[in-house]
């Protein structure tokens, strides 16, 4: 299996709370950038899904974090798509610093929304094949 996706990160001073380390808010827009910035590398804009009628919804997300993360540290946001055979699909993510200590762990279920219907189209695995230059940034 080859290496997830993942996007390089440098942790600034004011993403940081009172005791000087990451915000956890934070942690959700850096899992957000690694997703979105998969999308893009795999060949599909924003634009191009609304305009094709969907969009990706986040349904559930967990948050383990595992080693504090202060301003200045450099980490990498990987990003791996699960697949099943529902509406559904997983996307396990992990925050990584440069020495290789995990930070954070960040499981998702996503689904891919009919914007017209406003409901979870049936197969987003065939949608994203459909949609992307690589899919196999998808593991498709």
């Amino acid at each position: 299996m080859s290496e997830p996706f993942s996007v390089p990160v440098t942790v600034r001073g004011y993403e940081t709370d009172t005791q000087g380390h990451l915000n956890q808010s934070v942690y959700l827009n850096y899992a957000e950038h690694a997703r979105w910035s998969l999308l893009q590398a795999a060949g599909i804009r924003q634009a191009e899904l609304v305009a094709g009628g969907v969009g990706p919804v986040a349904l559930e997300t967990t948050i383990r974090y595992r080693r504090e993360l202060l301003a200045g540290d450099e980490v990498t946001v990987s990003c791996a798509f699960e697949w099943g055979e529902g509406k559904t699909f997983r996307i396990r993510q992990a925050v990584t610093k440069a020495d290789g200590t995990l930070a954070a762990e960040i499981d998702a279920v996503g689904g891919l929304m009919d914007l017209t219907e406003r409901r979870l189209v049936p197969d987003p695995r065939q949608r994203f094949k459909e949609l992307a230059v690589r899919p196999q940034l998808f593991g498709l």
